[in-house]
């Protein structure tokens, strides 16, 4: 297994180029625009990490103990989803077969247990945010070939970076690698 790198910090104009690189996604083809959201999520992890850690310290500073309450809260139920997924057949092919919903299900049973401590707010902003503009911006981003080629690579194993990590959580990567490995296979036994 590859040891885990931290993918470079893609340059703005690569970042947010001119809107001849955006386009709306297939909304009949929920494969093609996975795979879209998927491959951007890895191409400009770094990217979007900077993104969200910049909303989260905005609103940090604007409310500290709402935004340790909300990142708490949703760190310990995403670890609870993970692990029941991982340990409850049921649960883990929800994941598998609906990975959107299973992601809006943690969201919301880190919304409602916000709301039990008052922290709803800070929870929407400093946390939801962040997950909204990395999600619309992986949506719409066309991908180039230096990014399909990026994600071949860590498709195959050779690098493992922490959003590839966090795919894996989500049973986002097995399928890709399934495939490559299939395609190898055929490849090799010819």
């Amino acid at each position: 297994m590859a040891k885990m790198e931290v993918a470079p910090f893609r340059p703005w104009d690569d970042f947010c180029p001119g809107a001849d690189r955006f386009a709306k996604p297939d909304f009949g083809d929920l494969a093609k625009w996975n795979n879209r959201v998927i491959s951007n999520l890895l191409y400009y992890q770094t990217n979007y990490f900077t993104v969200a850690i910049v909303v989260f310290l905005i609103v940090g500073f604007l409310n500290p103990l709402g935004m340790f309450l909300g990142g708490a809260v949703v760190s310990i139920v995403f670890m609870g989803s993970v692990w029941a997924g991982e340990n409850k057949n049921f649960i883990k092919n929800f994941k598998k077969k609906n990975p959107t919903l299973f992601v809006i299900a943690v969201m919301g049973t880190s919304y409602f247990l916000l709301a039990l401590c008052g922290g709803v707010m800070v929870f929407i902003f400093g946390i939801t945010f962040p997950l909204l503009l990395i999600l619309v911006h992986a949506s719409l981003r066309l991908r180039s070939m230096k990014n399909r080629l990026e994600n071949k690579i860590e498709g195959v194993g050779m690098k493992k970076s922490p959003m590839g990590f966090i795919l894996d959580l989500l049973d986002q990567q097995e399928e890709k690698v399934n495939k490559i490995q299939d395609f190898l296979e055929s490849k090799l036994n010819k």
